[in-house]
């Protein structure tokens, strides 16, 4: 009688047999790291995943792929590793552009963090109003204080500042048309051109003047029947110098109020503050639009508000009411974290010193000279003492605002420079992208520059590891 096949000559005979059990792979030594940075279901996956390519392989290499415990809980390893890499996660501002819209904007206050906190960990009253008890509408949380900040009958928000154009536009215009200077038809990032979002909302562009000149009589002249708005835009990301001429908002205003034509002021950055006193050239300000006559003035949260990214409009009542009537509004509107981020904001915004101490893009506006230096000399000393071979040092330099405000504005700044070594300026750039936490620089005169004016001071101990790491290879 032939005997039994012993386990060992059936796992050869069948490869598929040596692969470990689902458990098993998740107990290995090597994946305990990730037990409590992801959800068990992501971590099964990855396991699963991880199996599955292993099983492709033996049908492809015959068997021969190696199926041990401990390569493939590293596989796994590896595998969330890279999926980590891909989410948003924390990275050091080393470029000197404060504003950075490919890094997120601007950070949020410790005050706006608690407030997201709180508002995404508990119920909230985002459209009940607790008095009575009836439905509300949900800009009703920044409605007042947006008032306040900038003396308007009324306000909303919406997700972002084209949105504010789109559905202002959408409201007032549809299918009528709404004269412009030809200098303020710009261009917004990701390629997105004022023109496109006004056709976008159904309104007809007339476009007037030249680009470098626009009077008040080529307003007045272009304004027949089918006028439906005048609008101003602030040519925030770009600056024309030399024989220029351009309306003023109060002009403008006083025109439109002589044809019942409503004025809109689009100043994209949103200050809401004489922004001058630290400094920075004056931008204007809603307040002062609104005080100017204007109707309705559109701005960002999330940028020289210094909160999350959204679209602000305050102005007239009656335009705000048509506006949150307008069907588009429910897809355009903001969830109760960006409201409760932005409420947060604004409370700090009554007072430009409370402002300078408590806004990050703020903070960093009014750092010092002399303590960025102070902070470069005590990273580049820690550097110098765990590295050899490299050339690093400390150089002025210069920041800028960003996010389309100021573009000809430059703030004195203080960088760190690294170069020499064992990698070219691209190679060690790339490094301290890929690391973590994840470092942005940027590239000059065959070094790389972490330009301090955008880094947290919070994250100074973390920036000196993230430097040895990419230095030391």
């Amino acid at each position: 009688m032939p005997k039994e096949p012993r386990l060992e000559s059936s796992v050869v005979s069948n490869p598929y047999r040596r692969l470990p059990a689902v458990n098993d792979l998740l107990d290995a030594p090597g994946l305990v790291r990730w037990v409590q940075r992801v959800p068990r279901e992501s971590l099964v996956a990855a396991v699963r995943l991880v199996l599955a390519q292993c099983r492709e392989e033996i049908s492809v290499e015959n068997g021969q792929a190696d199926a041990s415990l401990e390569v493939l809980a590293n596989r796994v390893d590896a595998h969330l590793e890279q999926v980590s890499r891909l989410q948003l996660r924390e990275v050091i501002n080393g470029t000197g552009v404060l504003i950075h819209t490919g890094l997120g904007r601007a950070p949020l206050s410790n005050r706006a963090l608690s407030a997201v906190a709180q508002a995404s960990s508990a119920y909230t009253p985002l459209e009940l109003k607790l008095a009575s008890g009836d439905r509300g509408q949900r800009a009703d949380v920044v409605r007042e204080q947006l008032c306040s900040l900038t003396g308007a009958e009324s306000a909303t928000v919406v997700n972002n500042n084209a949105a504010a154009l789109l559905i202002t536009l959408g409201t007032l215009a549809a299918a009528k048309q709404v004269i412009v200077s030809r200098g303020e038809l710009i261009e917004i990032g990701g390629s997105f051109r004022l023109p496109d979002v006004m056709a976008a909302s159904g309104a007809q562009l007339h476009e007037v003047g030249t680009t470098n000149k626009t009077r008040l009589s080529d307003y007045a002249s272009a304004i027949k029947e089918s006028t439906a708005a005048l609008l101003k835009v602030h040519p925030s990301n770009y600056h024309i110098a030399g024989y220029t001429q351009s309306v003023s908002i109060a002009d403008l205003a006083a025109l439109g109020q002589k044809h019942n034509l409503p004025v809109i002021h689009d100043i994209g950055s949103g200050a809401l503050f004489d922004t001058s006193l630290f400094g920075i050239g004056e931008e204007p300000a809603a307040r002062t639009s609104i005080e100017a006559g204007a109707d309705l003035v559109l701005f960002s949260g999330d940028k020289l508000v210094g909160g999350p990214q959204a679209g602000v409009i305050v102005g007239r009542r009656k335009f705000i009411d048509q506006i949150e009537r307008n069907p588009l509004m429910r897809a355009l509107r903001v969830d109760k974290l960006t409201l409760a981020a932005l409420s947060a904001t604004l409370e700090a915004l009554g007072d430009p010193r409370q402002a300078a101490c408590e806004l990050p893009i703020w903070m960093m506006v009014t750092t010092s000279i002399a303590e960025l230096r102070r902070r470069a000399e005590h990273m580049v000393a820690q550097l110098r003492s765990r590295t050899t071979g490299l050339t690093i040092g400390v150089m002025s330099t210069t920041a800028y605002l960003g996010g389309g405000s100021l573009p000809g504005q430059v703030m004195e700044s203080v960088a760190i420079t690294l170069g020499g070594g064992q990698f070219s300026e691209e190679t060690l750039a790339r490094r301290l992208r890929l690391g973590n936490p994840a470092v942005v620089g940027r590239l000059q005169n065959g070094c790389v520059l972490v330009d301090l004016r955008a880094v947290l001071p919070r994250q100074d101990e973390e920036l000196i590891g993230a430097l040895i790491a990419a230095m030391q290879g």
